[in-house]
């Protein structure tokens, strides 16, 4: 008992400690392979100005507009999301007669993140007598509680991100319970108690996102939210075509480093993805349920395939798929089994994406739930 409780608390602290995309400009980092995730963005900016019409200014409107970003990362994605507010709103305000606000944009993620690199993408600094394009501020923290102050923010943002839980369900790593993820690290193909308590966790974490971002919204504001999706028919194990991110051939690459003795079972055991793809219904039912949101529109987006220079060459689609994986699970995987081994790990995901690169281009094109709520009525809210 003593053991499996260390077990659950190491995973908790690595989520809560570790991860984060890959920082840095190299190769594998996050912002050399956020691509796709700028192609999904485009696609559903429109629904971003949607929700930014649903703000109301006041009959006076305010001299200082907030937004924030959640689960900002460290690459351009967060930046194109602070312009398009920035000039989304600057025009409303226009179109009404208003002089536009002064905007103040804070960028929030686990204080593992790289602050550092996304500071450098910033706008340069106002020049002596003009207003600078917004004012930003980094927020280190996580989205599951509570960030800013009541009734501070004007519009939230959150894009790629809540998919990601708090941490691993914690029957998941416990060897007694039936929802023990043996010999795996992802949820898909899992059994029933391991997808379970999976969405569980989901819908918990979701829930608590909620409730603070319903605290920390002024009236009026609004919130746009992206993540990982999975068809409304596929079971909690059945995690769609996101397995090709965190389950086949990467279950598949763990497993060969257990056949080859380079990793005992146990070691692999220790390790689990956190992330749960919801389906539309599952999104809505945890939305409905705690009642501090309406939801303005709610989607299922499929979005873009691969990014490759030259998508007809093997090499290239596995050189492709490998460094996305590592800019997502670097930190994680290297956390848990080392850099050596986890370079082994990753060399293996390569070969068997090159093995496999005309189906990823075909099929690697992952949906995801795109979201726009408001506050609901004073007299709804908990």
């Amino acid at each position: 008992m003593v053991a499996a409780v260390k077990g659950v608390e190491a995973q908790h602290e690595v989520v809560k400690n570790v991860l984060c995309m890959e920082g840095g400009q190299g190769e594998t980092s996050y912002i050399s392979n956020s691509q796709v995730q700028s192609r999904n963005l485009e696609m559903v900016v429109h629904v971003l100005k949607e929700t930014l019409d649903e703000i109301r200014p006041p009959r006076r409107p305010e001299k200082l507009l907030t937004a924030a970003d959640l689960g900002c990362s460290c690459g351009q994605n967060t930046i194109f999301v602070a312009d398009v507010i920035v000039q989304h709103m600057t025009d409303l305000y226009t179109s009404r007669g208003h002089a536009p606000p002064e905007f103040s944009f804070y960028f929030s993620d686990l204080p593992s993140n790289d602050f550092n690199t996304l500071f450098k993408l910033l706008p340069d600094p106002a020049t002596a007598g003009a207003r600078p394009r917004y004012f930003a501020a980094g927020v280190p923290g996580s989205f599951h509680g509570r960030l800013f102050p009541e009734r501070s923010i004007d519009a939230f943002t959150s894009t790629f991100s809540l998919h990601w839980l708090s941490q691993v369900p914690k029957e998941v790593v416990d060897k007694g319970s039936a929802a023990y993820n043996k010999r795996k690290v992802f949820v898909h193909g899992a059994p029933e108690a391991t997808g379970l308590a999976y969405k569980r966790q989901f819908q918990s974490d979701l829930a608590r996102f909620l409730r603070c971002r319903a605290a920390e919204l002024k009236r009026g504001g609004a919130v746009f939210l992206v993540c990982l999706g999975r068809p409304s028919s596929a079971t909690p194990t059945d995690q769609g075509t996101v397995r090709f991110l965190f389950g086949a051939m990467f279950q598949d690459s763990w497993d060969d480093l257990v056949g080859e003795g380079l990793m005992d079972g146990e070691k692999m055991d220790g390790f689990n993805v956190p992330v749960y793809a919801p389906t539309l219904e599952e999104f809505r039912e945890v939305v409905n349920a705690d009642g501090s949101f309406q939801i303005n529109r709610l989607e299922m987006v499929t979005g873009s395939p691969p990014v490759v220079d030259h998508p007809d060459d093997p090499a290239a689609v596995g050189r492709t798929v490998v460094n996305n994986e590592r800019s997502l699970l670097g930190p994680l995987v290297d956390a848990h089994v080392g850099t050596a081994l986890g370079g082994e790990l990753f060399g293996r995901l390569r070969r068997r994406a090159e093995e496999r690169a005309q189906e990823l281009m075909e099929e690697m094109r992952f949906p995801h739930v795109v979201c726009s709520l408001s506050l609901a009525s004073p007299r709804h809210l908990k």
